[in-house]
């Protein structure tokens, strides 16, 4: 074994599955096996979900009820036996060739750790955030005039550099498996949506950072369910997963000078440069 399949040998890849057969065979690819250990988690789907990741090479660990994303995320994590670990979603595509990058970062720096994301057309997808409060991320659905507020709150590294962030979008999100384990997981208040950036802010406050590497590059075929003002469940989970997070973080509410207090290494350091060496991120 040589090359980039070393170093994705040393990862485990935990993929949550809730009726995603359609979404797995287009975002896996089962022509050949995977360098890297690929765990399924199912939340009791009713399509062939579980078959079609057997197919292509998961180890399955089907779950008999939908537990919700950060719950089937740390069922996963019990399995991993490699050093790092990588959640990724099922409409994710993971290119194994960058994981040589992700780990020499996590080596330097610790924390967690993500690849800069495109969209399905290409296009730079702003994977990495700062500060959730309430007025970016209403900004960030293009709401007047929120819109024009919080300019830097979409952080992308261009080639060449990576960039620290308050917090990553779940979709790809990767750290040393003995790490991630001891901050505790993910927050299992959360069933779905903000259990991530509840995660990174954690990390902060474990003096665990958390980067977008510009250099890293993976396809995420994102259609985020509550992208429409059509009420549907989706609309009532992110609801119910809102009151949670503003509840335990509060100073995200109205923006006032607290929440940089409370996250001062975040407030620090969130959208500033890390250079880049041969041999992977290093502190400027």
């Amino acid at each position: 074994m040589n090359g980039y399949a070393a170093d994705a040998a040393m990862w485990s890849v935990i993929t949550v599955s809730y009726n995603s057969a359609e979404t797995l065979r287009r975002c896996w690819d089962g022509s050949a096996p995977k360098p890297y250990r690929w765990i399924v988690v199912d939340n009791a789907s009713s399509d062939d979900s579980v078959a079609v990741a057997e197919e292509l090479g998961a180890t399955v660990i089907r779950l008999p009820a939908n537990v919700g994303f950060s719950r089937a995320n740390n069922a996963g994590l019990r399995h991993v036996a490699t050093p790092y670990v990588m959640f990724a979603n099922p409409d994710l595509v993971v290119d194994p060739s960058g994981f040589g990058r992700l780990r020499a970062h996590l080596d330097t720096h610790g924390g967690l750790v993500a690849p800069q994301l495109l969209g399905t057309d290409g296009q730079l997808q702003p994977n990495g955030r700062g500060f959730p409060y309430v007025t970016a991320k209403l900004g960030n659905r293009k709401l007047w005039p929120f819109s024009s507020l919080h300019a830097g709150y979409r952080i992308v590294p261009g080639p060449g550099e990576a960039r620290w962030v308050a917090w990553v979008i779940g979709a790809a999100v990767g750290a040393r498996t003995a790490d991630f384990t001891r901050m505790g997981g993910w927050n299992e208040r959360f069933f779905l949506y903000y259990e991530d950036a509840e995660v990174c802010l954690r990390a902060w406050a474990n003096d665990m950072p958390v980067a977008v590497l510009g250099d890293v590059r993976w396809t995420h075929h994102w259609g985020r369910a509550t992208n429409t003002f059509r009420w549907s469940r989706a609309h009532s989970l992110e609801l119910k997963a809102a009151r949670t997070f503003y509840g335990m973080y509060p100073e995200f509410v109205l923006g006032v000078p607290g929440a940089r207090r409370r996250h001062r290494l975040a407030a620090a350091h969130q959208g500033t440069r890390i250079s880049l060496s041969p041999k992977g991120p290093v502190s400027p």
